[in-house]
């Protein structure tokens, strides 16, 4: 099976209009509100004030004695009905990531997460009760008459300072508040490498803490079959119905064939909604309870407070080079914030993967740590851990060109790795597969006119402005779960079934899977009828994260066609009473040299109706492709931005955004462009605007509402031109690499990398994210008083 070819319209390569989009946009979605079954309860959760307390009491009375409620649940009922904790993908370990090597013997430690606690709540926000009544107004009026005697106690809301001997404690079994202290590399060839250095520079910073604001606010509707025993939860999880069936019947202790997950659209999600969220168990245990069908819809104010959050990452890192410009070595240490539960190492592990870029470094060593905070879990948001790592390794580049005078454009080229050395091992034993990075940066130099700055600069002093440029290269290391299941099944009203277990919260999966299946099984689009979201439907798969998606479901697909097209050719063998081997398969039909043939749908009819089939032979004509699959995806390329900043006020205005990246393989160049375009929003967005600021002496968020937390807008959004790269990758046996991140991977350090750019004749030489007008007016203020 070849991964590109020519032959059917709508098949891979075309930029078909993604078929998901009417519904969408003609108000036809179904999300979590949208869905409102019969009798239908509404739940309000009442939410601790306090980043850390302990619960002395909770007097529910008054509560329950309002008008329409049902019921007045707390932690008390949800350890009375054993409920169970929240069971998290605590993984460190295991390819294609770096081996995390634990120091001095470290217990690695979790975290027991509850629904609800009885006991300690440990961040703002947290649920202690929950009330149910007949509508959302009488369920939010009881909730405020919800009375808790809170007992406060000390916080802490940042990583190192977590780790300080007089930190509060945040758990009692956890000394020092680390839950995961390691090391990567070696130690002793990195310190041998920096004697020999003739320079040495030097970064202290932290990529800013942020949340994922989708458009639709985090939501779950619960019902109870009593008749059955069923539970069905509808909600939306990037990772998918399969996995969140399995812990939703972990949490309820009752088998997994007593609890169904259905998914309706998901209208956002960028990694923070991939873990599994304390209402997603409480609203089909509380229809148990009630005997009524229970939807609980989060306001803004809640996803702010509580939704699980991304990035806060404290580094400090060094880069040694010779005279020259080779780069010898890096070092340095990496402190992850895990807010008050862990839920994912993965931000850690990633970063630690790729801490030397695309570049040549042949000594690395970094520790690793993560600690427990008063704040909300930290998850995965897009490209976790990733851009954390480029955003260190690009700013030490532009730092050490600045220090040691060197050309940053030339100190790229000197040390990226080169496509004849690839396969390449890094310096931490991570393994890249293929490529072209310098081809990569070269072409995306060139489409930004990066010759033709000094122009452009000169434009923008007579208007009194300071015009920057950077550059910046990534790479990725992705992989996810390893597990999917791709379902064909050929049906008597003409369509073609696909069944796959991801979950799409914009990916287009409904265009871009189908275009797999009309190109290798040869039929029109509009035959493939997509199913997915629903575990009755849904019997494995992995949901969307790190990449995964078009990665494992391309192969999952391919093998699902494979033995669909096996099986027809014994049963049309059978029909035209002649060898399987001897019959071609094109245009959705098996025919042999004499120009007989049967099409799928013939088959089809004779697989469930022919007597004389065998037995083997008979039922319904479908293909299935489950497949395990651990070998990562190495997605790479080169981003140029162009700023101005106004020296008077310190605002930034991005002039212009240039992306080259490579997709290995376009199975519809335009949702990849896409792609690659919101997640260089995402990934400006943090840089110059968002962060979710906790006061370190209350722990109370001050960037709760869009009043505080900033967003890109249209106004602030720049002109975004993408380009595609398609070097089949190595590692993908249709040469497909994951292009739905690569935009955000490099924006945190290019972006920066341009405003310093910008105000290098001032003598700034770094400026924490995010770049605010203030934060860029500060340091103008403070170079210019320096000098």
């Amino acid at each position: 099976m070849s991964s590109r070819t020519t032959k059917r319209s709508g098949g891979i390569g075309e930029s078909r209009p993604r078929v998901e989009d009417f519904r969408l946009v003609t108000g036809r979605g179904r999300f979590i509100a949208d869905f409102a079954p019969p009798n239908l309860a509404h739940a309000v959760l009442v939410r601790s004030p306090h980043p850390h307390a302990r619960i002395r009491g909770i007097d529910t009375a008054a509560a329950a004695a309002a008008p329409g409620v049902l019921a007045v649940l707390t932690g008390e009922d949800v350890a009375r009905d054993k409920l169970g904790y929240i069971p998290h993908n605590i993984e460190w370990q295991g390819p294609p990531d770096v081996v995390l090597r634990l120091v001095d013997d470290f217990d690695v430690q979790m975290s027991d997460h509850p629904t609800m606690p009885n006991d300690i709540v440990r961040y703002l926000g947290e649920p202690v009760a929950m009330v149910v009544a007949d509508t959302l107004d009488q369920a939010t009026d009881a909730a405020e008459l919800v009375a808790v005697d809170y007992e406060p106690l000390p916080i802490v809301t940042d990583a190192r300072a977590a780790q300080q001997p007089d930190a509060p404690q945040i758990w009692p079994h956890r000394p020092g508040n680390i839950s995961m202290n390691c090391e990567v590399g070696d130690a002793e060839a990195t310190a041998a490498a920096f004697e020999a250095a003739a320079h040495i520079v030097r970064l202290d910073t932290w990529v800013n803490r942020i949340t994922g604001v989708p458009m639709e606010t985090r939501s779950a509707l619960g019902e109870y079959d009593s008749a059955t025993g069923l539970y069905t939860l509808r909600t939306a999880s990037g990772r998918g119905v399969v996995q969140t069936r399995e812990r939703l019947a972990t949490i309820l202790g009752v088998p997994v064939e007593n609890c169904r997950a259905v998914f309706g659209d998901m209208g956002g999600n960028y990694g923070t909604r991939n873990a599994f969220y304390s209402e997603y168990a409480l609203m089909p245990w509380a229809a148990k309870k009630v005997g009524r069908p229970v939807r609980w819809v989060g306001t803004r104010q809640e996803c702010f407070l509580t939704d699980y959050q991304g990035r806060d990452l404290a580094v400090t890192a060094e880069l040694a080079l010779d005279a020259e410009g080779n780069f010898l070595a890096m070092r340095g240490a990496n402190t992850m914030n895990s807010g008050a539960y862990t839920i994912y190492f993965w931000p850690l592990r990633k970063g630690l993967s790729i801490m030397q870029g695309n570049y040549r470094i042949p000594a690395m060593h970094f520790r690793g740590f993560a600690a427990f905070t008063n704040t909300p879990p930290i998850s995965v948001y897009r490209s976790a851990g990733r851009p954390e790592a480029i955003y260190v390794i690009e700013r030490l580049i532009d730092l050490a060109a600045a220090q040691c005078g060197f050309d940053r454009v030339e100190l790229r080229r000197r040390n990226l790795v080169a496509s004849d050395a690839m396969p390449f091992t890094n310096a931490v034993g991570v393994t890249y597969d293929n490529g072209d990075y310098p081809a990569g940066m070269e072409q995306a130099l060139a489409v930004a006119d990066w010759a033709g700055f000094a122009g452009r600069k000169a434009e923008s002093a007579r208007r009194g402005l300071c015009r920057g440029i950077g550059v910046a290269n990534y790479i990725e290391v992705t992989s996810g779960l390893p597990r999917e299941r791709a379902e064909l099944r050929v049906c008597d009203d003409g369509a073609v079934e696909l069944v796959l277990g991801t979950m799409s919260s914009g990916q287009s999966h409904e265009t871009t899977f189908p275009q797999l299946v009309c190109e290798w099984l040869d039929i029109p689009f509009e035959k493939i009828r997509y199913i997915a979201n629903d575990t009755n439907r849904v019997s494995a798969g992995g949901g969307s994260h790190s990449g995964r998606s078009m990665r494992l479901a391309s192969i999952a697909i391919g093998d699902a066609v494979r033995d669909l097209v096996g099986k027809g050719k014994a049963i049309a063998g059978h029909m035209l009473q002649i060898a399987p081997d001897a019959l071609s398969y094109a245009d959705g039909a098996f025919t042999a040299e004499d120009g007989r043939s049967a099409d799928l749908w013939q088959v089809a009819h004779a697989a469930e109706t022919l007597n004389s089939l065998p037995e083997e032979l008979r039922g319904l004509l479908e293909g299935v492709g489950d497949i395990v699959n651990r070998v990562g995806g190495f997605p790479y390329g080169t981003h140029v931005c162009e700023v101005e900043v106004d020296p008077e006020t310190g605002h930034t205005q991005i002039l212009a955004w240039t992306g080259v990246d490579d997709v290995g393989l376009a199975v519809n160049p335009m949702v990849l462009h896409g792609q690659a375009q919101g997640a260089v929003a995402q990934g400006l967005g943090q840089a110059l605007l968002e962060t979710c600021h906790y006061d370190p002496e209350s722990g109370q968020l001050l960037a709760g509402s869009f009043m505080d937390y900033a967003m890109p807008r249209a106004d602030n959004t720049p002109p975004i031109h993408t380009h595609l790269i398609e070097i089949p990758a190595s590692s993908h046996p249709y040469g497909i690499r994951p292009g739905g991140e690569g935009g955000t991977t490099p924006a945190l350090g290019l972006v920066i990398n341009a405003i310093v750019d910008a105000l290098s004749d001032y003598g700034v030489r770094h400026i924490e994210m995010p770049a605010t007008p203030e934060r860029v007016w500060q340091a103008i203020t403070a170079a210019r008083a320096a000098q």
